[in-house]
Formats: C-alpha cells, structure tokens, sequence
C-alpha cells in the first residue's frame, strides 16, 4: 500500500514537523497517532518518517531512512497572467506534471485590474502549487516568482533550450525542438489574445525559439498543460 506523503513545515537534520491546517487535518480527520509512518519530504528530500508526538498544532515526525525520489521535470514555466481561476487551474496542473519554477508574467494583454491585482494572489499560488505538490507526490514544490514584466521575466531565464508556444508558427513543432534539446527548459505561454509583436520581438533578441503545438488554438492554461506533458513525454 503506498503511504500518504507530507511536504514538511519545519525540519532539522532529525525530525520534521507538519503545522496549521497539515497539522490539523492529520488530528482530527486522519486521528493520526504516534507510531504511524507517512512518507515525508524534508529540505527537499524524501524520507520514511515516524510520528512521535501530535496536536492540531503540530505534528512531529522522526526522520528515518532516505527513500529515492525522482527529480522535478527541468522546465522553467512563463505563464502570462489571465483569468485568475483559469490561471490558478493552470498552475495546479503544471504542479502536478512537474514544472520546476513558474513565474507569472505580466504582459501587455493582461488585463489591466489583473495585473494590478496579481501581486496580491502570489501567496495563494504558492499555496497551490505546495498542495498540488503533495497531492502528486512529488518530492520538491515548484518555486513561484512574484509576478513581472516581460522583460524582467527574460533576464531572469537560465535555460538552454527557450521555446515559445506562438500562434504564428506553423512549421517548427515542439516534439521537434525538444528532440534537440539536452538540458534545461523554458517553455513560455501567452495571455488571452497572444503575445504583441513588439513582445514577440522581445523573446527572439533573447533567444527564443518559436515553436507550435499544432494547428489549433488553445486555451493558455490548456497550452501549458500540453507543452508540459509533451516535455514529460520526450524528456
């Protein structure tokens, strides 16, 4: 039987502990007791984890053995910024499918109390992709930056390979371009209504390869996840 994962509050070399709603759900709706063992992941890595004392304040874990886990998908996400339930949907998913790093980009067709508003939810975000995380059993949860402009987005991009989901492009497939890659990704979708030419322009000054997921148009969080599964896929 495949044992429930947690993804640690609070650790030290020896122990870890769960905390606010982990902590409660594991009390009063798992009535967790010491001596259960869960899967648990500490600073990144992945534990067999015994508990040994528990609150609906805190629940406390002795770490055992370290347990082989398998690495995140190497795949920096740039996702602009649209409806927020849409988005937040998108996020999720791309949690679940492996995204390393996300950072919401604030482009010129944002909708302008969108981006006035992102700010706000990044922290929500965050929670997501950390439920989403445990929820897919992974081992790390993706980073989520605060929100940016495009071009602070593309300064910040250590990928390899840069591919760019466009609309435009109708020749050169992402299954192609990743067939040549080796190394890490950035894989960037646009907002409703697509990137503007002179942001299009700005992705080929950096380097950015533009690339098709076929003749279709899509959603963008439908885009992200598609993009992602065919990096899963291939990679």
């Amino acid at each position: 039987m495949t044992r429930r994962r947690w993804i640690a509050d609070t650790f030290t070399d020896t122990t870890a502990s769960l905390t606010g709603d982990q902590a409660a759900h594991l009390a009063r709706v798992l009535r967790a007791e010491p001596g259960q063992i869960f899967d648990v992941v500490a600073n990144g890595f992945l534990h067999r984890a015994e508990i040994t004392s528990v609150s609906e304040r805190e629940v406390v874990f002795a770490l055992h053995e370290e347990l082989e886990a398998e690495a995140a998908l190497p795949v920096h996400l740039l996702l602009a910024v649209f409806k927020f339930d849409h988005l937040e949907w998108g996020i999720e998913k791309a949690t679940e499918l492996g995204a390393a790093r996300i950072t919401p980009v604030l482009a010129r067709r944002t909708e302008k109390h969108l981006a006035q508003a992102a700010a706000k939810r990044v922290e929500r975000w965050r929670r997501i992709v950390r439920e989403a995380a445990q929820q897919s059993r992974r081992s790390d949860v993706p980073e989520v930056d605060d929100p940016q402009t495009l071009k602070a987005a593309l300064q910040s991009v250590s990928a390899v390979t840069k591919l760019l989901l466009a609309e435009t492009e109708q020749e050169n497939t992402i299954a192609a371009a990743l067939g040549e890659a080796s190394q890490s990704i950035a894989l960037a979708i646009g907002p409703e209504g697509g990137w503007t030419a002179e942001e299009m322009q700005l992705f080929t000054e950096h380097g950015w390869k533009h690339v098709t997921l076929g003749p279709r148009i899509l959603r963008a969080e439908t885009a992200a996840i598609a993009g992602l599964a065919i990096c899963s896929a291939l990679l």
